[in-house]
């Protein structure tokens, strides 16, 4: 499933609603080559036009784990958004970053790994 968040609204996009560019079809490209475990608890590829990345997004026991397309030069962020902003204000924190040398393949089995070895999964 795909949403987008536009203006603070979050809807369901799908068929011809659903972007066409390269990011877009690349966080497509590794949801499919994501692991079992990962797919059960929950994907989603987010479109989110108010932070500016497109994602794909897994809803984990402890929260939700993004792991943000790369724009340019710039690497994969693995981020944790939090429920709700910790003291100092912050909403989401970022776990690990990894370059774009990988093939999507790679990129989907860094990330259920991570997501694995780090109890998120059940």
């Amino acid at each position: 499933m795909e949403i987008q968040i536009s203006g603070g609204i979050v809807r369901r996009v799908s068929g011809p609603d659903a972007p066409v560019n390269g990011i877009a079809v690349q966080a497509r490209t590794i949801a499919n080559f994501l692991p079992l475990s990962v797919r059960r608890a929950g994907v989603n590829i987010v479109h989110n036009l108010d932070d500016k990345y497109t994602g794909i997004r897994v809803d984990t026991k402890r929260g939700p784990i993004v792991l943000e397309m790369p724009t340019g030069e710039d690497p994969y962020r693995l981020v944790h958004q939090l429920p709700e902003p910790s003291e100092t204000g912050r909403t989401e924190v970022e776990m690990r970053r990894f370059p774009q040398i990988y093939k999507p393949q790679g990129i989907a089995l860094i990330f259920g790994e991570f997501l694995q070895s780090r109890g998120f999964l059940n």
